[in-house]
C-alpha cells in the first residue's frame, strides 16, 4: 500500500514519490525534499504494486523510483508507468551499475538515472532537470553513451552481461541473490518454464556450461553489485 499523504499544490512547489523497499530511504529522501524551496514528498511506496496505485491516487508530478522491489522490478515498474502515465517523468534511484542499467532504464522510459552513492544534491539537480523536461545522466554515462553514437559498437570492455535482455538480467539478479526457479517464477508472475528458458538463454550468451557455474557467477556478480563495484565480467 502507498503511504504518506497527498500534499498540496497551494505552496508551488513540484510533488516527488518515492518509491524504494527500504524506509529508512524512503524517509531520509523525503526529508530532504522537503527542506527544499521548490520540492516536497507527497507520498511513498515499497513495491511496483504500491506504487501504480500511489500514481493513480497522488497523481505526482515526478516519481523517485528504485531498481530492487519487492514483487515486481523497477525496470518493469518503469515500463508500466510510461505505457499509464507517460507524462510522468521518472528519476531512478539505484544502488545498481549505472553502466549497465542506465541505458536499460531509458529505454524503459526513465528520464534520468542516478546512482545511491551520489551525493543527496545531485539527486535534487536530477529531479529539477528532469522537470525541466531534460535528461540527466552521470558525466561518465553521458560521455559513454555518447562514445558508443559517434564511434558505433558496443564499449570497449563491456561486460558480457551487458548482452542479457533486461528480463534476463533480472533472472540473473535474482539467482545472485539465491531464489530457486520457483520463487522467482512466483515473484516475476511466470511460469517454471519461461524461467528455465531465460535460465538457458543467460548461461548460452555467457559462455557458461552448467548449472553450477550459473549459480557461481550469479552469486559473485550479486555480491559485487552489493559491494558496490560495478561491472563484473562473466
Amino acid at each position: 500500500m502507498p503511504t504518506g499523504k497527498t500534499s498540496s499544490h497551494a505552496s508551488g512547489r513540484r510533488r516527488v514519490l518515492i518509491v524504494d523497499d527500504h524506509p529508512v530511504v524512503r524517509r531520509g529522501l523525503a526529508q530532504v525534499l522537503n527542506g527544499t524551496d521548490d520540492l516536497e514528498a507527497c507520498g511513498e511506496a515499497e513495491s511496483a504494486a504500491g506504487a501504480l496505485r500511489a500514481v493513480a491516487e497522488i497523481r505526482p508530478d515526478v516519481a523517485v523510483v528504485d531498481l530492487t522491489l519487492r514483487g515486481k522490478g523497477g525496470l518493469e515498474l518503469v515500463k508500466d508507468l510510461h505505457a499509464r502515465h507517460p507524462d510522468l517523468p521518472v528519476l531512478v534511484l539505484s544502488m545498481h551499475d549505472e553502466s549497465l542499467y542506465a541505458e536499460r532504464a531509458l529505454r524503459a522510459g526513465a528520464r534520468g538515472y542516478i546512482m545511491k552513492d551520489g551525493r543527496m544534491d545531485e539527486v535534487i539537480q536530477a529531479l529539477r532537470q528532469i522537470l525541466d523536461g531534460r535528461v540527466y545522466l552521470s558525466q561518465r554515462m553521458t560521455s559513454r553513451l555518447l562514445g558508443r553514437l559517434t564511434g558505433g559498437g558496443a564499449a570497449d570492455g563491456e561486460s558480457p552481461i551487458s548482452a542479457l535482455t533486461d528480463r534476463e538480467l533480472e533472472v540473473f539478479e535474482m539467482i545472485g541473490r539465491g531464489l530457486a526457479t520457483r520463487d522467482i517464477a512466483d515473484r516475476l508472475h511466470l511460469s517454471v518454464k519461461t524461467i528455465d528458458t531465460h535460465r538457458e538463454n543467460i548461461k548460452r550468451k555467457l559462455n557458461l556450461s552448467g548449472a553450477t557455474e550459473l549459480y557461481r557467477h550469479a552469486f559473485l556478480w550479486a555480491q559485487q553489485e552489493l559491494a558496490g563495484g560495478g561491472e563484473t565480467e562473466a
